[in-house]
């Protein structure tokens, strides 16, 4: 009888200590519920909220000066080519753009990207003559964007901005020595004779140095043209313009690559006449701003081995 007793107590204590935890559990399951729900009802008011705000204040505007934020390096990583060409075709498409506005602080990036932008500019201006486009220099305007940059009608800087660097680069690294002083052999096997064109871990070929300084000139005398045609009989061309160097803003304005001295307020303005600016800038989701932190920490751990890129930077 006691025995029975005993099994009867432990097995009603096992009960109770079950139903506990399912208890337990069916009361985290429901907070969690409660949470993850209080946080789409957040998110889907702020949103609404944004939005409202958004088209009460596209509504209160009459005209206004479209602003297209160009920040960091062109491609890659950076602001991407089709994501600025959506911009400027949003800006241009609203009724009541009266200019758009470049803001830049680029080192400058891909050729390839920056001529793509460059020619959607040149191609939308003459879709839309009554639209004129303005860049606005903060602290960088080089290579890329300011390849970018000569697309615009008028190029405004601050007097310490950094202007210029027409040029191309490509660069890499070296390993043989190196590899010499670990005892490091180089197996590398290829179809075609020049498919290990600049191998970082191959001695240093002559024939293909040369032909990557004629691919490096030939881009570079693209670049060159561009700025001719943007800046036409503005330019005051130097001896060093096509160098590479960079120049204050007051030194470019005496240049002629760029025109005056503006922010963006005051280009808006005075230059616009149209004080109200509505951001048109592209705008990166979370899963991109994530993804591209992922992708910079993989880069970075593989930049050592990594082969040259031509760049305009």
């Amino acid at each position: 009888m006691a025995e029975e007793q005993q099994n009867t107590w432990e097995r009603d204590a096992l009960e109770r200590l079950l139903l506990a935890q399912i208890n337990e559990q069916r009361r985290a399951r429901r907070w969690g519920i409660f949470f993850k729900s209080l946080g789409f009802v957040w998110l889907f008011l702020m949103l609404l909220l944004f939005a409202v705000g958004q088209d009460s204040d596209l509504k209160r505007i009459k005209e206004h000066t479209a602003l297209i934020d160009v920040q960091g390096e062109i491609g890659g990583d950076g602001v991407k080519g089709e994501d600025l060409i959506a911009a400027l075709g949003n800006a241009f498409k609203d009724k009541k753009t009266k200019a758009v506005v470049l803001r830049f602080n680029s080192p400058g990036g891909s050729p390839v990207q920056a001529g793509i932008v460059y020619d959607e500019i040149k191609r939308l201006r003459a879709k839309h003559p009554q639209t004129p486009v303005y860049a606005v220099v903060e602290d960088l305007c080089a290579s890329g964007g300011y390849y970018i940059a000569v697309a615009a009608d008028e190029i405004y800087v601050d007097k310490a901005s950094i202007v210029g660097s027409i040029g191309v680069l490509m660069d890499g690294f070296g390993f043989t020595e190196t590899m010499k002083k670990l005892g490091v052999e180089r197996r590398l096997l290829t179809a075609g004779e020049n498919k290990g064109f600049l191998d970082p871990f191959s001695p240093e070929d002559p024939g293909h140095v040369a032909h990557a300084k004629a691919l490096l000139a030939e881009v570079h005398q693209q670049f060159i043209g561009v700025v001719r045609e943007g800046r036409g009989q503005r330019l005051k061309e130097t001896p060093d313009m096509y160098t590479g160097l960079v120049w204050s803003g007051t030194r470019s304005i005496e240049l002629g690559l760029a025109d005056g001295l503006g922010s963006l307020d005051y280009v808006a303005r005075e230059v616009v006449k149209a004080e109200d600016i509505v951001d048109f800038s592209p705008r990166r989701s979370l899963a991109d701003l994530l993804s591209k932190r992922l992708g910079t920490a993989i880069g970075e751990a593989l930049r050592p081995w990594a082969r040259e890129a031509v760049s305009i930077r």
